[in-house]
């Protein structure tokens, strides 16, 4: 399964690094750091789609999509074309992100920043503050319950802002059981790497009004935009789009697709 051997590897991978640098001085670093910008505001649901620009090297299901020797550049650039927040894929192995990428965008950029990894250990959280991250990501499919919500308190407790992603309705109720306020529906199963563009519409109304919802994956072009925001996103996470093209320009275009009030907009494609 794509999604096990993935967080198996993140995992794996973080041990190595608490070898080197261990829990404590991480910890540290992390209860030391200035405080998480304030997501809420960020992604608030607005009369405009927000977007979460992803830094992506690389993926399972693409390969290698972009070099980007400079993720701080690539970053600034998003902030530029006016995306609401950074999302930085920090996996070593299919996504060739590094924890480094997401230090230097979170000094390069003052928009909130994801940290976007298979987080399952208290570690990489603490990882995750001490670079700088305001947000830090959960997939439910990939991890028990109770460590769920231990990670989900925890990120809380430093200050940031889970990103709970799912894949299923029966995921969707676990997020809303933990009281997310931010909630993702990916269109890609990472267990199968199958795309389903139409998953979030067929479980949005399932997102209380309360949480901030966002679609993840399958945006290639504006009206991949429009499609999310017409059955009701509040908020569109897209990589590949932005790291293969001109990603200010690119940016103009899917917020330009994205503008008008999301519920109108279902309403009204209904």
């Amino acid at each position: 399964m794509v999604l096990a051997d993935l967080t198996a590897g993140a995992v794996e991978d973080a041990a190595r690094r608490e070898r080197e640098r261990p829990l404590p001085v991480v910890e540290r670093a992390a209860l030391e750091r200035e405080p998480a910008l304030d997501v809420r505001s960020a992604l608030a649901p607005g009369d405009a789609v927000r977007i979460i620009a992803e830094v992506k090297r690389a993926s399972p299901s693409r390969g290698a999509l972009a070099e980007i020797p400079d993720p701080a550049r690539q970053a600034s650039l998003y902030q530029q074309g006016g995306a609401s927040a950074i999302s930085v894929l920090t996996e070593e192995r299919r996504f060739r992100g590094r924890l480094e990428d997401l230090e230097a965008v979170t000094a390069a950029v003052d928009v909130p920043v994801l940290r976007k990894d298979f987080i399952a250990t208290p570690y990489q959280v603490f990882e995750a503050r001490a670079a700088g991250a305001s947000l830090a990501l959960l997939i439910v499919a990939g991890l028990e319950r109770a460590n769920l919500e231990r990670l989900y308190a925890l990120i809380l407790e430093l200050g940031m802002m889970p990103l709970v992603e799912t894949h299923s309705a029966e995921e969707l109720e676990v997020a809303i059981d933990l009281g997310a306020h931010l909630i993702g529906v990916n269109a890609r199963d990472l267990t199968t790497l199958d795309l389903d563009r139409d998953l979030f519409g067929r479980l949005v109304e399932r997102i209380p009004s309360s949480s901030v919802k966002i679609a993840e994956s399958a945006v290639l072009t504006p009206a991949d935009v429009a499609h999310y925001r017409a059955a009701g996103a509040d908020a569109v996470l897209i990589g590949e789009a932005l790291v293969t093209g001109d990603p200010v320009a690119t940016l103009h275009s899917f917020l330009d697709a994205g503008a008008g009030d999301a519920r109108n907009d279902r309403r009204e494609s209904l």
